[in-house]
């Protein structure tokens, strides 16, 4: 299975961006989907993670009230809509999945997760 995240961008502080995570496989419907990033110089983070069917869902506390995880899983998809951006969310944005199948955990931590996109730059201008 690979990842292919998109929708990043460069965008003033309180704007708006979607980002998208797209399965080549099947199999990504199944699984609880993360979103993670790393600025420059620093350690990637848990941003937000949503369980296999959708059902559940787990945000940062920095991010909790701007961004939202969703999944279409007709579509093989984990979007990230990010409200209100700010200048502190400019990193490299990644999702992963982790490889258990139906499972309702949402794990915050990245050595959990066996699947990863390339990442894509969001920045994020004052």
């Amino acid at each position: 299975v690979q990842l292919q995240a998109s929708g990043g961008g460069l965008v003033q502080a309180g704007g708006s961006l979607r980002l998208s995570c797209v399965a080549s496989d099947r199999t990504f419907r199944f699984y609880p989907v993360g979103w993670f990033r790393q600025p420059p110089g620093k350690e990637r983070d848990f941003v937000a993670g949503i369980s296999w069917s959708g059902g559940r869902t787990n945000a940062a506390d920095s991010v909790k009230g701007r961004f939202t995880i969703s999944r279409d899983n007709t579509v093989n998809t984990v979007y990230l809509q990010m409200n209100n951006l700010q200048p502190e969310d400019t990193a490299v944005y990644y999702c992963a999945a982790v490889r258990s199948l139906y499972s309702d955990l949402i794990s915050r931590t990245v050595k959990e997760y066996d699947l990863w996109g390339q990442g894509t730059q969001v920045t994020v201008s004052s």
